[in-house]
């Protein structure tokens, strides 16, 4: 039964926020709405049994989008922000509408339940034989093949990286003028 909430609540938040991401023309709304779509989809990997891919998610994919939130800010200046009602009538700026709640609140449970979901598969790892769970933790699987089997893998990608963030050092240096 839990299970299924997650499912159908991590479901719902992921269309309505990818809905959310097409519709709206300002790109903070879209970035939120990215957020809300990225935190649905981190659900859905926990109902699955996916938890290293989940937290994973939730680390690096919806860390990514609040750092993508300071570059629109810094890109766009960060004062059009404003709208027009709110120019001509001198009010100050809203917290949010109806809709807005609701797609906040919708995160929260999602949150909420994928939380809750990766803590019950984290401490199916303990020997305690009194917590049942559909699915067993991964994360201790990977961290072996990671060290283990596909180390080479793992150290070429993170060569490949430091070039990558090298060539990027490179290429945003300024330019000498002669």
């Amino acid at each position: 039964m839990f299970l299924q909430f997650l499912f159908i609540s991590s479901a719902v938040l992921t269309v309505s926020c990818a809905l959310g991401v097409l519709m709206v023309k300002n790109i903070m709304h879209s970035c939120v709405f990215l957020l809300g779509s990225l935190m649905g989809i981190a659900g859905l990997y926990a109902t699955l049994g996916a938890d290293f891919v989940a937290i994973t998610q939730i680390m690096v994919y919806v860390g990514g989008v609040v750092i993508l939130m300071l570059f629109a800010v810094m890109l766009t200046g960060g004062n059009d922000f404003v709208s027009r009602a709110q120019n001509l009538l001198g009010l100050p700026a809203s917290m949010g509408n109806k809709w807005t709640y609701a797609i906040g609140l919708l995160v929260g449970v999602v949150f909420l339940l994928t939380n809750i979901q990766l803590i019950r598969g984290l401490t199916k790892a303990l020997p305690v034989k009194t917590i049942t769970n559909e699915f067993p933790s991964t994360v201790t699987q990977i961290g072996h093949l990671l060290v283990k089997d596909h180390v080479l893998a793992f150290e070429m990608s993170s060569v490949l990286l430091l070039g990558a963030l090298v060539g990027a050092a490179i290429i945003a240096r300024p330019r000498k003028q002669n």
